[in-house]
């Protein structure tokens, strides 16, 4: 079938099956499973996203989604095309109508996310207009209720903003970290998302002769370790420091915060320099062995 015959429509919950029938081995070569399959009844419901799938009639060759992070903000995921359709320009043409439906929402900016690893999803994300926006990687500290923090550690937002406004971690991350609402996104980190976290006690702002790093508290996921058990996740928006001395003051205080709201794991986003991946293996804290790659488009631009 020509790409020509393949209709874009909006998805709906009856194509779950054909869905699920070229997404659930998806990351199959790296012993990891998709979350499509598992999400994705809750996944595309809601009037702030769109969901798109390419209907070849007697499958399904596509699905991709766009949902609205903020009223300019607009993030892409879950791209993924069945492989008995890939070389036939379906990514492109998906990637195309989320464009203008972000554009009709009014969003000047779409980003994506892409696995570092994951080379044909960098090559197709540049070759519809995506450009490199930053990189981060994820940090897996060990809750400890005994965890004593060698500094001060206050709920202090203004602080908080005061220091992220100036940090190397806020340039290099281009102001993001994660979304505190869509999971696997990011968007521009706020003064007011700090002042809300600070409200709900998720706040975490190291101190010691001025403000040294902050932390916020993201989520909580119920997901099951390699032996089927459940395990709760406690995962932070974003990490970031001066030096490696508030860094270890500022693992001391999450790992301190997890264990109090029960956490059996801890993932937090840290930025993806030397600096800040080398300080944290220096306080012999867990750090991925890849990084994840933000791409971001222009939509202010005429890329048709």
């Amino acid at each position: 079938m020509g790409v020509s015959c393949i209709e874009l429509r909006e998805a709906t919950h009856d194509d779950y099956d054909d869905v699920v029938a070229f997404t659930e081995d998806t990351w199959s070569d790296r012993d990891s499973s998709d979350y499509i399959p598992h999400v994705y009844h809750d996944w595309i419901d809601g009037d702030d996203r769109y969901t798109v799938v390419a209907d070849a009639g007697d499958a399904i060759a596509g699905i991709v989604q766009c949902v609205m992070l903020s009223e300019w903000e607009a993030w892409g995921q879950g791209m993924r095309v069945n492989p008995d359709f890939r070389g036939q320009g379906i990514a492109n043409r998906m990637t195309s109508e989320l464009f203008g439906w972000a554009r009709e929402q009014g969003a000047t900016t779409l980003r994506n996310m892409v696995f570092s690893w994951n080379i044909a999803g960098l090559g197709q994300s540049r070759a519809t207009g995506y450009e490199p926006i930053t990189e981060f990687r994820w940090a897996y500290p060990q809750p400890d209720a005994n965890a004593d923090p060698a500094m001060t550690v206050t709920a202090d937002p203004d602080a908080a903003w005061g220091y992220w406004t100036k940090s190397d971690a806020r340039s290099h991350l281009q102001g993001l970290a994660l979304d505190f609402e869509e999971s696997w996104a990011l968007s521009e980190l706020t003064r007011d998302d700090l002042e809300r976290s600070a409200e709900n006690d998720e706040l975490l702002v190291v101190q010691e002769n001025g403000t040294r790093g902050l932390a916020s508290f993201f989520r909580e996921e119920e997901r099951k370790n390699e032996d089927g058990e459940p395990e709760l996740w406690i995962e932070y928006a974003i990490s970031a420091w001066a030096d490696a001395d508030a860094a270890r003051s500022l693992f001391a205080a999450m790992a301190r915060d997890a264990a109090a709201r029960g956490a059996d794991r801890i993932r937090t986003l840290i930025p993806e320099t030397p600096r800040f991946v080398s300080d944290t293996a220096y306080c012999r804290v867990e750090v991925d062995g890849e990084p994840d790659f933000v791409m971001g488009m222009d939509l202010t631009k005429d890329y048709r």
